[in-house]
């Protein structure tokens, strides 16, 4: 099984994919790894991508996740997949029982706090506006909501739970607890 854990710049994509890849045993890779240099110069200059910017990117990205279907890896992604079509981009070809999306659904506020709170190179905060502006939340993937009914942020480790228990992943911890 593919996740890619999607959303804004500061949601906590690297974050909660990093702990949960640990959890379950699976592969992690981080999408901002794969960005050309001629992006991260941009990014990191506070300029918004294009689509055009973003096609051999997101190209690069479906390749590695159809290497790990061949490779018969369980893996998780970290990838921002704003719009539908670089969602359609990463999983074309592939099987919605293979690829599932989990989107972190933090509100704009805790967005800026964690962005203007870290030193990300490739996320700076002057991008969070341009991220919400793009985003096409999706309504076909797990929706996590990053912040609890009383506004306050969720712990990595709950989000980790909603998770695995969202998308009824059976961890290491379940199997022993079954045998």
């Amino acid at each position: 099984m593919l996740l890619v854990i999607m959303g804004v710049s500061a949601s906590g994509k690297t974050t909660i994919g990093q702990k949960l890849a640990q959890r379950l045993e699976w592969i992690f890779a981080d999408a901002d790894d794969y960005h050309s240099p001629e992006n991260r110069a941009r990014i990191h200059e506070g300029i918004a991508l294009t689509d055009a910017d973003r096609a051999p990117w997101l190209a690069q990205l479906h390749e590695l996740l159809d290497n790990w279907i061949e490779n018969g890896i369980n893996g998780i992604l970290a990838c921002s997949a704003l719009k539908r079509e670089y969602r359609a981009v990463l999983a074309d070809d592939i099987s919605p029982a293979e690829l599932k999306f989990v989107f972190l659904d933090a509100p704009q506020w805790l967005v800026e706090e964690r962005a203007e709170a870290r030193q990300h190179a490739l996320a700076p905060a002057a991008l969070v506006a341009s991220q919400f502006d793009t985003l096409e939340p999706p309504t076909d993937a797990l929706s996590i909501r990053m912040v609890d009914d009383n506004g306050v942020p969720k712990s990595v480790e709950a989000v980790v739970n909603e998770i695995v228990v969202g998308l009824g992943i059976k961890t290491a911890d379940a199997w022993h607890d079954e045998h």
